[in-house]
């Protein structure tokens, strides 16, 4: 006969003579107690605090959810270009949440504004802070076209407040996103009581000498608000169990950042409104349905789907009846959202994304959420022991055309490259900078040492021999350049150049397929390049509200 196991956890009494069994329950009957070891889960008596009422992500401010799943990356159109650059490959992505629209110049002017107040520029320290964070607003300038206007009003004017930010390049984009990042997860905090009302308001008004960091708050969390976090704390603060949250409380949102190009490409297409074959197989040629750019519903026929140049000279149509209404950018929102919810995403701008540009999609070794550009940082530890926060220190790197940004700000932790304390037998990863990872290079091969010396590498002799140009400044700041003259130089792409994807208003219609890609200089800006940020989602693939767990019954 067969042994049956059930899972139980006794509570006996001892009597003499033995054992009384005096209760049994089930192992997990109650949520907050431990199906590991029996022990209570949030108790008021101190141990182990974990959120077992967490039921799914929230969606943060501005996002749109989109949900994960198969399809195909590049295109089967033709390749009139001849860039060779987008060959179908088949990819999964995980499920993630992107922004309804680009990020517009009244949100960009709030991180302008926050920047200046925390970091006041008139202070020579802070100076760069701000300086680096300001759109290139020249982008507008054409030596044949007067365009002094949007020179001096696009960013501000209220007129333009709903339009997309542009003159940003890829590494301020980068930026903008971590802010967000932390100003968002302020106001989670204080909605659950781990903050005192308005506390997210008093590093702007200058009430305390530091500000919020999302990571800085999780490792050492008496550091934030340089260390005036005691007199900021919320509610929560009376229980002393709950003092600070935690990753494990549920509360912190992951960070804001650039959607991978595969996510972007996924989310324009926007498959999950339309099953058919075809479309599932990479050829749906736009974010909508249809081979054409003019709507061919009853309600709005003909209408331009979309904010492109249609001709040579012909950025909107003849005056009075408007192909697109439109001649440089569009307000957000003027066109229809594809089948995700999503707002432009062909035309108006093109978009940054996070990706390292190659002209290769290696499917072969990532078919699961590709992205070239992982460099694998850890946090860097002081002497005492502690995760090592920045006070006082500001790192700056000078870009290479002169302009100067922040690394790092005050309050934010010291990040450093992995070394061969992680990587030391691994089989995933075995360096920090990823980014030439199997892109054809020698040095993108495990046999690189057989190739040549790393400190004597020929450069000649590699596929992706760029000029390496250098800039920096003396100590009275005027800049010094030192250009690349090598003759031998065959290529622009480096690990510096960044992919952009989607038409904008400058383009024709062949760039407002999705799986068109291009690529500049990640330092570089200009006058029809936005973007707008993503967050991975965590947990379920999907939206769990009505759905029945897969495994459980319905009743």
């Amino acid at each position: 006969m067969k042994k049956q196991f059930i899972k139980v956890v006794l509570s006996c009494a001892v009597i003499a003579g033995g054992f009384t069994v005096t209760s049994c329950k089930k192992s997990g009957s109650s949520k907050n107690v431990s199906r590991a070891t029996g022990w209570k889960i949030n108790a008021k008596e101190g141990g182990f605090q974990y959120n077992t009422d967490f039921k799914e992500q929230e969606t943060a401010p501005g996002l749109v959810f989109v949900e994960g799943g198969t399809f195909t990356k590049g295109k089967v159109q033709d390749d009139v270009m001849h860039d060779w650059n987008n060959t179908p490959t088949s990819q999964h992505v995980q499920s993630f949440y992107m922004d309804e629209t680009e990020v517009t110049n009244v949100m960009y002017l709030e991180y302008l504004d926050y920047l200046k107040s925390v970091y006041p520029p008139e202070n020579p320290k802070y100076t760069n802070i701000y300086k680096g964070a300001l759109p290139d607003t020249l982008v507008w300038r054409n030596r044949l076209g007067f365009n002094e206007t949007m020179t001096n009003n696009y960013l501000r004017h209220p007129a333009y407040a709903e339009y997309p930010v542009v003159g940003v390049n890829w590494v301020q984009a980068t930026q903008f996103a971590e802010w967000r990042t932390d100003r968002v997860n302020e106001v989670m905090l204080e909605r659950e009581g781990y903050l005192a009302k308005d506390a997210k308001y008093k590093a702007a008004q200058g009430d305390v000498s530091g500000t919020f960091s999302t990571e800085a708050y999780l490792n050492r969390p008496e550091s934030v608000y340089n260390g005036q976090i005691d007199s900021l704390q919320g509610k929560a603060k009376k229980d002393s169990v709950n003092t600070f949250a935690k990753r494990s409380s549920g509360i912190i949102m992951p960070e804001y950042r650039l959607p991978t190009e595969t996510e972007w490409e996924y989310a324009a297409q926007a498959n999950q409104g339309n099953r058919e074959y075809n479309n599932y197989r990479g050829r749906k040629k736009y974010p909508w349905d249809g081979d054409y750019t003019r709507n061919g519903q009853r309600v709005g026929r003909g209408d331009q789907l979309a904010n492109f140049k249609q001709g040579k000279g012909d950025y909107g149509g003849i005056a009075g009846w408007s192909d697109d209404g439109a001649d440089i950018t569009a307000q957000v929102m003027s066109y229809k959202p594809n089948d995700l919810g999503l707002y432009d995403m062909a035309g108006n701008v093109a978009e940054w994304v996070a990706d390292v540009y190659r002209p290769i999609v290696d499917d072969e070794v990532s078919d699961f959420n590709y992205y070239r550009g992982n460099i694998y940082m850890k946090t860097a530890i002081g002497e005492d022991g502690k995760v090592n926060v920045l006070r006082d220190s500001i790192i700056y790197d000078t870009l290479p055309n002169g302009k100067i940004v922040a690394v790092n700000l005050p309050g934010e932790i010291k990040m450093v490259p992995v070394d061969e304390e992680e990587t030391y037998l691994r089989t995933n990863f075995s360096s920090s900078d990823n980014r030439g990872y199997r892109d054809g290079d020698p040095g993108s091969s495990r046999f690189f040492d057989q190739f040549s010396d790393e400190e004597g590498e020929d450069d000649n002799k590699k596929m992706y021999n760029s000029p390496k140009h250098k800039v920096e400044r003396d100590s009275t700041g005027k800049l010094i350049r030192h250009y690349d003259t090598s003759n031998n130089r065959t290529t622009l792409i480096n690990d510096e150049v960044r992919v952009y994807k989607g038409g904008s208003w400058r383009d024709r219609a062949y760039w407002l397929d999705p799986a068109q890609r291009r690529y500049l200089p990640q330092y570089m800006a200009t006058d029809y390049i936005g973007f707008r940020c993503a967050m991975s989602r965590v947990g379920s693939k999907s939206k769990t509200k009505n759905k029945t767990p897969r495994g459980k019954k319905v009743r």
